[in-house]
Order: structure tokens, then sequence, then C-alpha cells
């Protein structure tokens, strides 16, 4: 069975494992990269830092198409070409034409990160965490001429740790991916999948998210949410707290939620008579450690911050020294 991939970094890599552990045969490789970078820059960008998915196809001596486009009159007469039996994508930019999608023998295949038809959009695994939810997912699915709501074709729920960042659950999801890719493919090439409508009542969708998403709003979010924000936002955009001009950049992997109680101790430690939300009340420029006052009185303790910018990182722990907590807000 001949199979054609599109995608990006770790799912088009775990993709490729996947399809050639299912004895199939990889016909082409289009990455997401092809479509979006001049091939000089790319060249060089590869050759001095080469990826997973550009090391497997260099391992195992695949064909890469370069196209710039999968909507491309000459992607659409090499898919003839290679009279491909499938077309596989994960993790793609652009609306695929019908045209195209009707191109190859069996089907055209997408897999989209989340427990369909919830968490519809660009990226599912940062939704998720922000949203707190207990699980995610990763959904093989037939495509049609609209966005992640083709008829299904085999899906996995994966659970959503306690101290999960975007990162991390992106790493289990494609793992999951490569997994099933196996198992579908072989399926498909049996004749053994039954596709199965998504229920439109239960969709939800998200787009890509905006920069001002990246400023903690203390005002408008509990602790739980802003940690659910700074661990979502991880390792696509670094969120930021901000004092006086400076952005402080949180460790998302060194947050602690304080609650009411031992708030107030620390507002009565530090004889601060009338906090706001905001607030930064308590520092310590050795473990480069601010926590934060929080709408539900409680508060977040970030250890490991820096200041954004090249010139300002270095006197971050200066700076969170000379901090005055009476005065910490704009």
């Amino acid at each position: 069975m001949k199979v054609v991939i599109l995608g990006k970094g770790e799912m088009l890599s775990n993709l490729i494992e996947g399809t050639l552990q299912a004895n199939c045969d990889i016909a082409g490789i289009l990455r997401y990269e092809r479509t979006v970078i001049p091939p000089l820059l790319l060249a060089v960008r590869d050759f001095f830092k080469s990826s997973p998915d550009v090391t497997l196809i260099k391992q195992y001596k695949l064909h890469e198409m370069k196209h710039k486009s999968a909507n491309s009159e000459d992607f659409k007469k090499e898919i003839l070409k290679l009279n491909a039996d499938i077309i596989l994508v994960g993790t793609w930019h652009e609306k695929i034409k019908k045209e195209i999608l009707d191109l190859p023998v069996i089907a055209s295949v997408n897999v989209h990160p989340s427990f369909l038809p919830k968490y519809r959009g660009p990226n599912p695994y940062l939704q998720t965490i922000l949203h707190s939810e207990k699980n995610s997912g990763i959904t093989f699915h037939l495509m049609d001429e609209n966005f992640d709501k083709g008829a299904i074709l085999s899906q996995k729920e994966i659970e959503i740790f306690p101290n999960d960042t975007g990162k991390e659950l992106k790493e289990r999801t494609v793992y999951q991916a490569r997994l099933m890719c196996t198992e579908i493919l072989n399926k498909l090439r049996e004749g053994l999948i039954i596709p199965v409508s998504q229920n439109e009542k239960e969709a939800t969708y998200f787009p890509n998210v905006k920069p001002e998403d990246m400023m903690l709003d203390f005002d408008k979010e509990t602790a739980e949410q802003i940690l659910a924000r700074i661990r979502a936002f991880h390792p696509w955009l670094p969120c930021y707290v901000t004092h006086k001009g400076k952005y402080f950049i949180p460790n998302p992997y060194k947050l602690k939620i304080l609650d009411e109680e031992h708030t107030t101790k620390i507002l009565q430690k530090n004889k601060i008579a009338h906090p706001r939300v905001g607030n930064i009340i308590n520092a310590n420029y050795k473990s480069r450690s601010i926590t934060v006052m929080c709408k539900d009185w409680k508060s977040l303790k970030m250890v490991g911050t820096y200041i954004y910018g090249f010139f300002n990182k270095p006197f971050t722990q200066m700076y969170i020294k000379n901090l005055d907590l009476q005065h910490i807000r704009d």
C-alpha cells in the first residue's frame, strides 16, 4: 500500500515510523517547512539543525516532495503519478482542496491531536490544558473540505497529568499517533474500518491564540487558571508578568499555588495592609522567585523567573532584590 505523508515536526516523524511499522511503502513526504520557508534557507537550516523527520527521511532514503503547496497542480500530478493509496496528514496549515483529497485510491486521512469533535482547531495541546481538561486525545479521521470534521476512523483518550505543559502532552500524543498509525493502516489495507460521523452537537472549536493571550491577567483569572495558562503556552510562547515596564517570564515547571491562609501570612509578614490583585507580595532574588496575588485571594509562587530581553535577563536577580513590595504595580 502506497502512502504519501504530509506533516511537520514530531507528528510527522512519528507518522513515518508508524507507516514503516505497518510495512507500507512511503511513496513521498511533503514537509510543512517546504511550503513556508525558501528552499535555500531551508537547506541551510536542515544542514546545521537536522530535525528527527529529516533524519528519518535520510536514514530510510525516502522520497521528499518539494512542492510549495498541497493544492498545487504539480503536487496533484505527482500524487497521480505515484498512484497513492493513502494521503496521511499530520500538522498542516492549508485547507486542502477536495480535488486533492479525492486523488488517493483509498482515502485521505488526517491526524488531529484531540478527542474529536471536541477541540477542533490549530493547537489542541495548548487549549485542553488552558481549559483545565483532565483528558485530551488523538483522532484519525477522513478528510473533507472542512477542518477536523470528517468521519472518525479511530481515536484514543490521553490523560492530562497535573504538571503537564503543552510539551509533555504533545510528546505523549504523537507517540500514541505512531502506534495508532500502524494499526489503522493495517485495517485500511484489509478494509476493516467503518467510519463514524462526528456528533456536531458536541463540537468545540478554538482558534490560534493572540499575542495578548500571553499576558497574565490576575484581575480576570484565578490562581489555577493562571497556572494552567503558563503551562499550556509552553513551549510555544512564554507568558508574562508585567511590572513597571519589565516583563517577568515564569518557569512553567516551578509554579506553586499558595492558599488563602498562606497568602494572608505573607501579607502580614511583609506588612502589606492594602493588597491589590496582581501585586507581587513576596520575592526572593536568590531563587529568582516572585509571588503574585490572584483574584481568588490565593497567590501564585513562581520560582526561576527571568526578565525578558537579552540585556535585561542577566540583571533579574538584582531587579528582584530591589523590588518595593509596597509599590509593585504600574
